[in-house]
């Protein structure tokens, strides 16, 4: 909200400085985050008058002005402004005059003629020239002709005034106006409040004058105020106005418009005028849009309507989106004769909504959005019908509908000055606190229980005693109240033991050689679709975004792994060929019945190509065997127990051959292999991709056994060598099982070291090697014991699994 300080003075007698009135206002809790002195830096600008204009005798696009600044002595200036013509009052730069940037003024010569000044534009007089009339955006700034000549340009411009910048809190809605933040300066300084004068003489309206308003939705508009005005003169308005909407970042556009925005700006209420005879039978009516309507808004775009947006219409249709901006079939145009003042209330969330939908944003709708004065809505009209009758551009008709179906009931608070001392710790009587609140233009009167106190319509954020006990503090000075530490039992706080492990489980990836990436939780459909899943797959029962981002990130996430191969993509796209990626994030499924889905973490990696090499190592590659050793040391890092790897070639969008489930004992905690080759020619994908995705819930329940330590060995170790020759169809894992419960307690270590197949095996058989490590706590073992249990070992494999003894 850009507040003038000149303008704020005509409702308030300020006798602080504008940097004091600053201060104060950030402590009283409206905070201003700039000061902006507009003519800061601009010296010897003068009004001058166009005497003559000649053409210039070298250039045929500069001519030679001949002025006159209130003295007998006339100036020379060379110009290439189009728009100058003789009588025009224009500000003038003369030899040493500084200009916004710091551009200093001196005499010249252009294409040989004098030149001793400067017709000055509205930019290099620092105004923004989007805020000036269109035909003065590119040329010089042309003043009223009854301007002053030879006086100092800025205070007829505006120049002469600061400009605060205030950042308000979303309930501030009331400080959106001059008056409101008057308000707030008047009860700060402990001055009277000047209100706006509002004095008009109605005529009597004609036969043929009709106003009617009907609301058909009064919940989204529960009052509506429209004031008829005749003989309607259109043309600029007063110098004064357009300077203060210039101070408050409007353009001024007409009389008509400049009025219901200068209304807007000083007292909070959005107005709009309708081209009355635009308007079949003077009939507004309040409705909900229908279905596939259309209107074109004043800025000459088309726009359909939902049925949930508030429209303003006749009898033909659409005439306005109701608090966001007018249409342009009842604009009001330079041949307007008669206006119709709409002023309004309509319910905040309702305008939310159709602004956002619409995408557009406009200074009626924030205030709209952000509540306003129910009960302020014929004041608002009276004082725009006030402007137009005081500056003779319009006639105000005795024809006024003020159509309110259900009047507000009036709100009071019960206020507790005990309440008030024990939450601020403060000594304030009840006296001292009704004080507080009548500055602030709250009616106060005792009670039996406190205050009651009668909160006005430009205060919907107040509701409750806490509330008002926050104006106290705010007028009584946050900055007096005194400093003490909160008390009462406090919880120390601590990370659960899903957290600590998840911060682990991500360091131990980090060292191992991956990157943590963080992939969006949305997801397209089209997903599933490349991962080869069936339409009845438990996966493609999504969650829905009800306003998704775009169309591929339209429904929740159900596996985290496809993410991971987006980023593969986009690497192996940009020649990163060798990756190792994870993620730690959530998964969603919908639960029936429920409002919220079922958030599941989950824990995903995966890998391609090789590994870094150095200078004494060479590159590793990133197959199944790497995956799986990084996972396994992973869950023997966690204290996860009873690790199994079951086969499981139907799992779709992983290699048939090259998938296994991982279970803890009875829990199943994921799947890790393979991608098919379907899927990563589906994923452009150049080399074979390892996959695992982990249930981080399941794994942290089975997780954190607690590590046993055990002496280092006083006796050494005996190793043995086993080849044997299976079916290919056993998995080693069982093998070495048995080796296990076959060697007994001295057997501490079982390796595969070897696989080999060859002709010299039946079919679906292969050899297996085993390194075997026995050793005993108490004592040196003999080569008896060792062969012995070597034997038992043997017989258990040739006994449950038809092993034999390769030779």
């Amino acid at each position: 909200m850009r507040v003038s300080f000149k303008w704020l003075q005509e409702y308030v007698d300020i006798d602080v400085s504008p940097a004091e009135l600053a201060e104060s206002l950030t402590l009283a809790g409206l905070a201003v985050e700039a000061m902006e002195e507009p003519g800061k830096g601009i010296e010897k600008v003068y009004t001058g008058k166009i005497i003559k204009i000649d053409a210039h005798p070298n250039a045929d696009k500069l001519v030679i002005c001949q002025l006159t600044l209130g003295g007998e002595e006339q100036t020379q200036i060379v110009t290439g402004a189009p728009n100058v013509r003789e009588g025009h009052v224009v500000p003038v730069a003369v030899v040493g005059a500084k200009l916004a940037g710091g551009l200093t003024i001196k005499k010249a010569k252009l294409r040989g003629v004098e030149s001793r000044g400067m017709l000055c534009s509205g930019g290099e007089l620092g105004l923004d020239p989007d805020m000036l009339p269109e035909e003065q955006q590119h040329g010089v700034m042309i003043l009223p002709a009854d301007t002053p000549i030879g006086v100092d340009v800025k205070p007829l411009i505006g120049l002469d005034d600061v400009i605060l910048e205030l950042e308000l809190t979303p309930n501030r809605g009331d400080c959106m106006s001059m008056l409101g933040v008057a308000r707030e300066v008047a009860a700060i300084l402990q001055k009277p409040l000047k209100m706006p004068a509002m004095q008009f003489s109605e005529t009597p309206p004609g036969p043929e004058d009709s106003v009617r308003v009907d609301i058909d939705d009064p919940d989204l508009c529960p009052r509506y105020v429209a004031r008829l005005l005749k003989n309607v003169q259109v043309g600029p308005s007063p110098t004064w106005m357009q300077q203060r909407l210039r101070a408050a970042g409007v353009r001024p556009i007409s009389n008509v418009v400049d009025v219901t925005n200068y209304v807007m700006m000083e007292m909070g209420q959005p107005l709009h005028a309708f081209d009355y005879h635009k308007l079949k039978d003077g009939h507004i009516i309040v409705r909900r849009a229908a279905p596939g309507e259309i209107i074109i808004s004043l800025d000459k775009a088309e726009r359909k309507l939902a049925p949930d947006m508030l429209v303003i219409t006749d009898p033909n249709g659409p005439v306005a989106v109701a608090g966001v901006m007018g249409g342009l079939e009842s604009e009001v145009t330079k041949d307007t004769t008669a206006v119709l003042l709409e002023s309004a209330y309509f319910k905040p969330a309702s305008i939310r909504r159709t602004s956002r939908d619409l995408g557009l944003r406009s200074e009626s709708s924030s205030r709209f959005e952000k509540g306003i004065d129910l009960t302020g809505c014929p004041r608002a009209a009276d004082r725009a019908a006030a402007l137009l009758a005081q500056m003779g551009a319009a006639q105000v008709a005795a024809m006024v509908v003020d159509n309110y179906p259900a009047p507000l009931a009036e709100k009071n608070v019960l206020v507790r000055p005990d309440r008030v001392n024990r939450l601020l710790d403060t000594e304030l009587s009840a006296a001292e606190i009704s004080q507080l609140l009548t500055r602030l233009h709250f009616k106060v009167r005792e009670d039996d229980h406190g205050l009651l106190v009668n909160v006005p319509g430009h205060r919907p954020d107040v509701g409750i005693e806490a509330d008002l006990i926050e104006e106290v503090a705010r007028l009584y000075g946050y900055n007096r109240v005194k400093n003490t530490l909160p008390t009462g039992v406090i919880t120390q706080g601590a990370r659960t033991y899903a957290q600590k492990l998840a911060i682990g489980v991500k360091d131990f990836l980090a060292r191992s050689g991956f990157n943590e990436i963080i992939t969006y939780s949305f997801i397209n459909t089209r997903v599933f679709d490349r991962l080869g899943l069936p339409e009845d797959s438990p996966y493609r029962n999504v969650v829905p975004l009800q306003n998704p981002l775009s169309e591929e990130q339209a429904v929740m996430r159900t596996l985290l792994f496809p993410g991971l191969l987006d980023v593969l993509q986009r690497n192996s796209n940009r020649r990163v060929k060798n990756s190792a990626v994870f993620e730690l994030g959530r998964v969603f499924y919908p639960r029936e019945g429920e409002p919220l889905p079922e958030e599941v973490p989950v824990l995903a990696a995966a890998v391609i190509g090789v590994t870094r090499g150095g200078w004494n190592a060479q590159p590793v590659p990133m197959d199944f065997y790497f995956l799986k050793g990084v996972l396994e040391t992973l869950l023997a890092y966690v204290g996860v127990k009873d690790v199994t790897y079951v086969p499981a070639a139907d799992i779709k969008g992983f290699h048939p051959g090259r998938v296994a489930t991982v279970q803890a004992g009875d829990v199943e905690l994921g799947v890790i292999g393979e991608l098919h080759p379907d899927v990563q020619e589906n994923y452009d994908l150049d080399q074979r991709v390892m996959v695992m995705e982990l249930n981080f819930h399941r794994l942290t329940q089975v997780a954190g056994t607690p590590k046993k330590y055990q002496p280092l060995p006083k006796f050494p170790g005996v190793e043995r060598d086993l080849a044997v020759v299976v079916r290919q169809d056993i998995p080693a894992q069982k093998i070495i099982e048995k080796i296990y419960r076959a060697g007994g307690a001295i057997l501490r270590d079982v390796q595969v070291f070897d696989i080999y197949r060859g002709e010299q095996f039946a079919s679906g058989q292969h050899s297996m090697a085993f390194a075997l490590k026995f050793q005993a706590g108490d004592r040196t073992l003999t080569d008896e014991e060792v062969a012995k249990r070597t034997d038992t070992i043997m017989d258990a494999l040739q006994r449950d699994f038809g092993a034999v003894l390769r030779k």
